[in-house]
């Protein structure tokens, strides 16, 4: 496959991904996306500003997201973030509790796990701590990690 072919594959991704997030354009799915990607930048303990900027900059161009307003989903990204980086357990808590609200929902569920991966994935190292918050965040949507390989 040649470089070509790879980034039509990709340009096909999000357009996919951002078609499905139409379907799921509301305020309880933005939370649990959200929730996700916070925990997923906190997976080692600690989000630096680099890391926040980067990740600001990675959903603001994330064009599945993009049917979302930039500042509700960088408000909402932050707010799980400063939540953890005040007290991480209840930081955890709140963040699952938003993405538990999106379980009962599979495509939903589905859709969120690929969002939290592309964005655990955004600076090229999906490294074990984000691996083990996605099979944590995984197993609260009650899916099976196994199904994202992770």
């Amino acid at each position: 496959m040649g470089l070509q072919d790879f980034m039509t594959g990709l340009k096909n991704k999000a357009t996919e991904l951002k078609t499905e997030a139409l379907k799921f354009k509301n305020k309880n799915f933005l939370q649990a996306a959200m929730a996700g990607s916070a925990l997923l930048a906190f997976a080692d303990g600690d989000v630096s500003a680099d890391e926040k900027t980067k990740m600001v900059k990675f959903i603001e161009n994330y064009e599945p997201l993009s049917v979302f307003k930039t500042m509700d989903i960088i408000t909402a990204f932050k707010e799980y973030v400063t939540q953890l980086e005040f007290d991480k357990d209840i930081g955890e808590a709140k963040a699952f509790e938003a993405i538990n609200k999106m379980k009962s929902n599979d495509q939903a569920s589905r859709l969120i796990m690929r969002l939290v991966i592309a964005i655990g994935a955004a600076d090229g190292d999906f490294d074990n701590d984000e691996k083990a918050m996605a099979r944590r965040v995984a197993n609260e949507l009650g899916l099976n990690p196994a199904d994202f390989e992770l």
